[in-house]
């Protein structure tokens, strides 16, 4: 048999569409795609408006974040006192502008180094290594150590450490703050000296409260004092008259020509009638010279605490030295001496009162400051000329300190124990005299003691 060929394979085809279906297929296609696009279009608009946002809220982040730093920059640099900012193991992240101005370091020489390394001795060295020795170090609270300053000599500080956390409380570092004590101690110092004045200030007020009520008190005695003063002249007066006619009429009984009996004469003797005569003439004269003698003081006390209201009357300004010399002397102690030359007539324009007032204090200070030496003694002079006197009183005391010639004449100064001086005399004194035309220098003698010169233009005459 003749072979075969196998049977030919039949492969089925898929049917050919007809144009205007494969048209059809094709538009939908179109359709679809479209609509893809577009969406995809809607989401990367929204995802860029997005992004523009974004980037806005950030870049206003940026703008926060760099004013923030800008401002804790600031505060930083304008901070007295040094900051440190140490990580965990003490090693330096930053510094500020005060703590470099006192070491004399920069920045970039500070980051890095140990904190220790800051510090001028071992102590001081160790302490700070304590700082970050624990797990947890605890905050420290005004721990004085030595620094080395910008010529490496030690400069105590008090420092004060707190510890520095992440944001989920992890130790991260330490943040070591601190001030020079040399500044505290200043301000102490200032603060307690303020304190000082003011209650040496209430202390003053308070005093011249008393002094202005006793000047007042006086015043008001000296006036009232008047009226028994002139009664007992006035009536020492008059019993001088009636001595002197007793007495002539004792001596008319008892003369030659008039007979008196035994009994008379027995009674003059026993009375000691002779003398009583004999002394009746000194008693009234002890009394007369001690009741001008007060009028005298009552005077003066007038004089001083009156409250003149014009002060273009012409007085002896010889007479006021005198006087308040005289009242000085007789109140203080009997060693202190004052030498007064003076020419008798000194004419100035003013108010006498007030210048008693400021002679007296002068002579007061000079007492006061020659308490101590073996012979105090004031020595006052005076020069005219130019138609200006000059009064010189010089004391042989220890003078005064020279940085406190600057200030003699404030108020309220005084170098006197709190109680024995108001501080307010020589300051009185100085307006005083500037209200008078005139000057209140005060200086050392080059031979030991102070001296003041108080000059005043001298008047034409005197009344």
């Amino acid at each position: 048999m003749a072979g075969t060929d196998p049977p030919p394979v039949r492969r089925l085809r898929r049917p050919l569409r007809d144009p205007e279906s494969l048209a059809d297929t094709q538009s939908g296609l179109d359709e679809v795609g479209e609509t893809v696009w577009v969406e995809v279009i809607r989401k990367m608009d929204e995802v860029y408006n997005d992004l523009l946002q974004y980037e806005v809220v950030l870049e206003q982040k940026n703008a926060a974040l760099e004013d923030s730093q800008q401002f804790i920059e600031s505060v930083l640099a304008s901070m007295s006192d040094i900051l440190i900012v140490c990580n965990r193991h003490g090693t330096i992240q930053e510094v500020n502008d005060s703590l470099r101005r006192c070491i004399g370091q920069d920045e970039s020489e500070l980051r890095g180094r140990p904190l220790a390394d800051l510090f001028a001795d071992d102590g001081s060295r160790q302490r700070a290594r304590d700082f970050f020795s624990a797990a947890r170090p605890a905050a420290v609270q005004d721990c004085e150590l030595l620094i080395s300053g910008r010529d490496g000599s030690p400069l105590p500080v008090s420092l004060n450490c707190t510890p520095r956390l992440s944001g989920t409380g992890k130790l991260v570092g330490m943040v070591v703050t601190g001030r020079p004590v040399g500044e505290l101690r200043r301000a102490y110092h200032a603060l307690r000296q303020a304190h000082e004045d003011l209650k040496r200030t209430q202390q003053q007020l308070v005093q011249a409260e008393k002094m202005a009520s006793l000047g007042r008190l006086v015043a008001g005695v000296a006036h009232e004092l008047n009226n028994p003063i002139s009664f007992v002249l006035g009536n020492v007066l008059a019993f001088r008259r009636y001595a002197a006619r007793l007495q002539t009429y004792i001596e008319a009984v008892h003369s030659d020509h008039c007979q008196s009996s035994p009994e008379v004469d027995r009674l003059r003797q026993e009375l000691r009638i002779d003398r009583i005569m004999a002394d009746l003439e000194p008693l009234l004269d002890g009394m007369t010279e001690g009741g001008e003698r007060t009028r005298d003081i009552v005077d003066g006390l007038k004089r001083f605490s009156a409250i003149d209201r014009s002060v273009d009357e012409p007085f002896n300004l010889a007479d006021v030295v005198a006087r308040a010399v005289r009242w000085v002397t007789r109140a203080g102690p009997s060693g202190f001496q004052v030498r007064v030359d003076l020419p008798a007539e000194l004419p100035v324009t003013g108010s006498s009162g007030q210048m008693q007032q400021v002679l007296m204090n002068l002579v007061l200070n000079a007492r006061d400051a020659t308490c101590g030496c073996r012979a105090p003694l004031l020595e006052i002079t005076a020069l005219v000329a130019d138609g200006t006197v000059s009064l010189h009183l010089a004391d042989n005391g220890p003078g005064i300190e020279p940085a406190n010639l600057s200030r003699l004449f404030d108020p309220f100064f005084t170098t006197k124990p709190v109680g024995q001086g108001t501080g307010l005399g020589l300051s009185i004194s100085y307006g005083i005299v500037e209200r008078h035309g005139g000057r209140l220098e005060a200086s050392n003698r080059p031979q030991g003691g102070a001296l003041f010169i108080l000059s005043l233009p001298l008047a034409q005459s005197m009344p």
